[in-house]
């Protein structure tokens, strides 16, 4: 046993982030894009042509919401529901919606949904918008973002298991992290570069208390995205285990109704979007849905857009925004209805959307984008900080010539996940533009391109001496995000020339991204090539473990890396 409780908490805190590391780097790596998956989807899918934001005008808005209605009556005259969207700045998806109606059919004896279609009309008009040209199969950003949690080639369950078991070994090692360096926030201003252990664990403390509240938010919240997964007791043991009964379970959590065959509502839905305005401000009408529960009166609902900025009334339930239900025959205004789920429901709904970012705008967005990348920082010095204690310790024991086969398995992981990961991104980016349009299974082989050139780095890394490894997957990850760009424009239209000049922020945004990440991968690759391969450390003992590393024979090493 340790003794005193700190050093309780510090075996703690380096085990549990050992063990879980290369998996929490792993989610950190792709679950960072995802607050802008739409965007990534967007790059992924050139042939999709640039939104025009066009609002429709308020003089021909009867007009307009008339042809919606005429043409949801002529699609889906008995439908289960009725929505027309309209146009408006949207936080899930992000970006901007276009005017566009939506049917559910009432579902079929045995079937939990009905059939469903959509279809984009002229805001101006009202009229059908012509077809867009079909664009290349991809699982875009939302494949990425899935990929955080769902780890891709395992099955379903298991992934949410095992990454729900690395977050609550992760909650461990934040709490038992703080709780062990009584002076984790002094040292936070304090970095000793050039002193190997010294200067990782510098780097460590530093980068963890950056973003700490950052760390905690996403860590709980992530285990409060799979609640009843991870914690399904008193679930089973009032409803039971099996499919139907979690079916009633929610049915009854989230008040869900069965719904009626429904017709054309009389009321006039262009004064209602109006009234909604007056309590709400332009343009911040979202939807309107026309339902009718069984046993009850038709219903139209207008719902409020960009509901989860917390303002203009709005709130941070983004599964509930605030919404006005009118009579469907007479237009007369319902009384509110109670958030389903009660109080419960509404702390979950929140702490998914601080998980997600759904409230936070583009500079939000991109503080989260950041503080993503600080969580690969702080991940990944940690895992090279135990390293570098081990060697230590080794050297001390005068094992020089001799590398521990722990230490070695360790270090192999680390090169490949920290540096070898960054570039298989970058090779998704890659098949997105260079696999045939037409293959089959497209969006399956860009992510097949992904693990098969993780796995690549993962044999130069058993390959080649550690130290070289490090610095050959550096510049390659730099080159790779790099070429994204230039592999762009050689294959589409759409590269940063063009997109400055349309004003398409989307496609210019990713590409100075890349461009952005290349840059920050070049200055790592060579301050290692600086400290690794030419050995300019201020620390006299680096040098000892040049054979160990694979550093020149004349050159000293840092220890470690």
């Amino acid at each position: 046993m340790k003794e005193g409780f700190r050093q309780c908490m510090a075996w703690l805190h380096t085990w549990t982030g050992l063990v879980v590391g290369w998996v929490l780097f792993f989610v950190f790596a792709t679950g960072t894009p995802g607050y802008f998956q739409y965007d990534i989807t967007r790059w992924m899918q050139p042939e999709r042509p640039q939104v025009q934001r066009v609002q429709i005008p308020e003089a021909d808005r009867a007009l307009v919401l008339g042809r919606a209605l005429d043409r949801l009556d002529q699609l889906a005259p008995t439908a289960n529901g009725w929505r027309i969207t309209l146009p408006h700045e949207s936080l899930s998806p992000r970006g901007w919606q276009e005017l566009s109606i939506r049917w559910e059919d009432v579902p079929r004896p045995g079937h939990e949904r009905g059939a469903s279609g959509s279809e984009r009309l002229d805001p101006l008009t009202g009229a059908l918008q012509p077809g867009e040209v079909q664009p290349r199969a991809t699982a875009g950003g939302l494949g990425l973002y899935r990929m955080h949690y769902m780890l891709h080639y395992l099955p379903y369950d298991w992934a949410i298991r095992l990454v729900g078991v690395c977050t609550m070994l992760m909650l461990l090692a934040i709490i038992s992290g703080v709780i062990a360096h009584k002076r984790i926030f002094k040292d936070f201003f304090t970095f000793r570069p050039g002193k190997g252990q010294r200067s990782w664990l510098d780097a460590h403390n530093a980068l963890s208390v950056m973003a700490l509240p950052f760390f905690l938010m996403i860590t709980y919240s992530g285990l409060v995205f799979f609640l009843f997964t991870y914690m399904p007791a008193g679930r089973d043991v009032q409803y039971g285990s099996h499919q139907a009964a979690n079916k009633v379970f929610y049915d009854e959590l989230l008040e869900r109704h069965a719904h009626a065959p429904m017709t054309r509502p009389k009321a006039d839905v262009a004064a209602l979007v109006s009234q909604a305005e007056d309590a709400w401000g332009k343009g911040r009408v979202a939807s309107v849905s026309i339902e009718r529960h069984e046993g009850g009166a038709a219903e139209i609902v207008v719902t409020q857009a960009g509901a989860g900025d917390g303002g203009n009334g709005g709130s941070l339930d983004f599964w509930n925004p605030p919404r006005l239900r009118f009579d469907a025959d007479t237009g007369a205004l319902l009384p509110e209805e109670p958030n389903p789920g009660g109080g419960a429901r509404l702390t979950q709904s929140v702490m998914l959307n601080l998980h997600e970012g759904l409230f936070a705008g583009i500079w939000g967005r991109w503080l989260y984008f950041a503080a993503g990348l600080l969580g690969c920082a702080m991940i990944g010095t940690g895992l090279v900080l135990w390293t570098v204690k081990r060697r230590r310790h080794h050297l001390v024991s005068g094992r020089e010539s001799a590398e521990h086969p722990g230490v070695r398995v360790v270090e192999i992981l680390n090169v490949a996940t920290m540096a070898g990961l960054p570039l298989a991104i970058a090779a998704y980016f890659w098949a997105n533009r260079l696999l045939p349009i037409d293959m089959a299974d497209r969006a399956a082989w860009e992510f097949h391109s992904l693990f098969a050139a993780w796995l690549g780095t993962l044999f130069l890394a058993m390959a080649r001496p550690l130290a070289r490894a490090w610095v050959e997957l550096l510049w390659g990850s730099c080159v790779a995000f790099a070429l994204v760009p230039v592999i762009n424009a050689l294959t589409t239209d759409r590269h940063l020339g063009n997109s400055l000049r349309a004003g398409d922020w989307v496609f210019a945004g990713f590409d100075l991204t890349q461009l952005g990440l290349a840059a920050l991968f070049a200055l790592m690759a060579v301050k290692v090539q600086r400290r690794v391969i030419l050995g300019k450390s201020r620390d006299p003992e680096v040098s000892r473990v040049s054979k160990v590393l694979g550093a020149r024979p004349a050159a000293r090493a840092e220890e470690g890396l």
